[in-house]
């Protein structure tokens, strides 16, 4: 399945799906009045239920949402304070996301035998490039043990060489 985000005038953003195989005729998965965005599949490991994380504004502030997939069972909210772009780990042992303030949070979730999540850990200050977007580009990825991350960063603010602005110029110019 591929999850893809549709814009409607009517709902704003929806989360749809469509198989890669078969008839490939896409359907809705979540379609409110509020904005869905930035949805990720859980691993697909043997034995283990698929989620979907996303993101929504249901709650006035952008969060982090866990529902079943396929779509059924409930809706678990993940994030508390705010958050943005969802990443699972490999296992689907952790979920990781963008908290307001840039900062990298990690909560552990259980699958089985029915959805649970940790509380919200911080990580670190990720200095993460647009860490409020809640555009559709992800601006980090996790590595599949959940340890190392790949972030697209802010250049860090240095100080730069002075700036000498000469007025008046070309009196000093000789013809």
């Amino acid at each position: 399945m591929l999850l893809y985000v549709v814009a409607d005038p009517k709902t704003g953003n929806d989360l749809w799906v469509v198989p890669l195989e078969g008839d490939r005729k896409p359907a809705p998965f979540l379609v409110t009045s509020f904005r869905e965005t930035q949805g990720q599949f859980s691993p697909g490991l043997a034995g283990s239920p698929r989620f979907v994380a996303y993101l929504s504004n249901e709650s006035d502030q952008n969060e982090i949402y866990v529902q079943p997939f396929p779509a059924g069972g409930g809706k678990f909210q993940v994030s508390s304070g705010g958050g943005v772009q969802p990443r699972w780990r490999r296992d689907g042992k952790e979920l990781f996301y963008i908290a307001p303030d840039g900062t990298l949070m990690a909560v552990e979730v259980k699958t089985v035998p029915r959805f649970e999540a940790g509380v919200p850990k911080a990580l670190f200050q990720s200095r993460i490039w647009g860490a409020g977007l809640t555009n559709f580009v992800f601006r980090y990825d996790v590595a599949a043990d959940g340890q190392r991350f790949l972030i697209n960063t802010q250049p860090e603010q240095t100080a730069g060489a002075p700036i000498t602005v000469v007025v008046n110029w070309a009196v000093g110019v000789r013809k």
